[in-house]
């Protein structure tokens, strides 16, 4: 029972309130419970980057344990911070951050007409749940990345010892910034279960639900279609605003029955990010392609959905984007570098499209973390080669 709490505080409450700070700078009716998760788990990796990357690099002895020590002050400290944000806005009787309007009526529009829809993606995904857990899938990348977690959780080390021999090492520069196995250590550890059962059991039944929940945020935004007036001419916010509610009933749920139905029937070789997603859940990569990626796509639609042409983007979603960022180099160092390609090519479409060259000022600014770990790991790699 200890470890089952311990599994819902650290992965579901301390998100959840960590998401409340960028939710406090949007406006509410962007606002819901999935982004607050969503940008929770993205502000907690990008938090754990910060405390575990230097401690990596340059702490020899007991790494880890610094690393975890660090990373649990700043998650509480963000936590406390997102609960202020959201008692503070309470009482200043401000929309709340988790939900514009009242549950009641948000649930009535999620179900409203689509209960059969709805009923066949939540056995898609209770499917793919099973299997997951049921069926767990071993391949030779877990005799380092699951052993590396069970090391740290074990020794108190991150990247010190040979995970195929159990002999000491020097600096893996290869793997050693990518410190997602150490985060499956930190949450191991916390609630006292062993790194394998917490990579092969909890994670799938964690990282895949949020990548669906990601894929119900951009479905919210891009299934817009024009309502039906009745002949009355309404302004551009109510149109918006009519528009969602529509096409969220009768076009969102089809989108979440393909989606489901394409990560199932994806394993058509073993490269292909459906494979991992399933079959991989756990490892830094698999979170790369299933959420850091797809992530990008829902800020830069976000943007848009805002528009930049006015400068009017809210900071939160600002915000979100640095810790999207960050998390791919949590994830895989390669990320990074792609997820810098990808940012780059779709904020010049953007500035194109919106005629608006401040954009890419902005965008860049929020991949100078990027920027900062990519110098770091060449100057670590060619020190390394010397």
């Amino acid at each position: 029972m200890a470890s089952v709490i311990s599994f819902i505080f650290w992965l579901l409450v301390i998100p959840f309130c960590i998401g409340l700070i960028p939710a406090n700078f949007i406006p509410a009716e962007k606002r819901s419970p999935g982004f607050v998760l969503l940008s929770g788990y993205f502000g907690m990796w990008a938090l754990f980057e910060i405390a575990a990357v230097p401690a990596v690099l340059w702490v020899e002895y007991d790494n880890f344990k610094i690393a975890s020590a660090v990373f649990t002050v700043f998650t509480l400290l963000a936590a406390a911070a997102g609960v202020v944000l959201l008692y503070r806005n309470g009482k200043a009787g401000a929309p709340g951050l988790i939900l514009g309007t009242r549950v009641t009526a948000v649930a009535k529009r999620f179900f409203a007409g689509t209960g059969v829809e709805w009923l066949l993606f939540f056995v898609l995904l209770g499917f793919q749940l099973y299997k997951a857990v049921a069926f767990t899938s071993f391949d030779g990348d877990d005799a380092y990345y699951v052993v590396e977690s069970l090391l740290a959780q074990e020794a108190g080390v991150m990247y010190r010892i040979l995970p195929l021999t159990g002999g000491s090492t020097g600096l893996d520069v290869r793997h050693a910034m990518a410190v997602f196995p150490m985060w499956t250590a930190f949450v191991s550890v916390r609630a006292g279960v062993h790194a394998t059962i917490v990579s092969h059991v909890v994670m799938p039944l964690v990282l895949i639900p949020l990548t669906y929940l990601l894929y119900y945020e951009i479905g919210r935004i891009l299934f817009v279609k024009m309502p039906r007036t009745g002949g009355k001419q309404i302004g551009k916010e109510q149109l918006q605003d009519a528009g969602r509610s529509v096409s969220g009933r009768e076009n969102l749920p089809i989108f979440m029955i393909v989606m489901a139905v394409f990560q199932i029937f994806g394993n058509v070789s073993i490269y292909t990010n459906e494979t991992f997603f399933l079959t991989r859940t756990w490892q830094g990569k698999a979170v790369a392609g299933a959420l850091v990626i797809p992530a990008l796509v829902w800020v830069f639609l976000l943007i848009y959905d805002k528009g930049v042409k006015n400068g009017r983007t809210d900071v939160g979603v600002w915000i979100l984007l640095v810790c999207v960022n960050m998390t791919a180099g949590v994830c895989s160092s390669i990320a990074v570098f792609l997820v810098c390609l990808l940012v780059a090519v779709t904020t010049f479409c953007l500035a194109v499209a919106e005629r608006d060259w401040k954009i890419l000022f902005k965008v860049g600014a929020a991949c100078i973390p990027n920027v900062v770990y990519m110098g770091i790991y060449v100057f670590m790699a060619y020190s390394y080669l010397l």
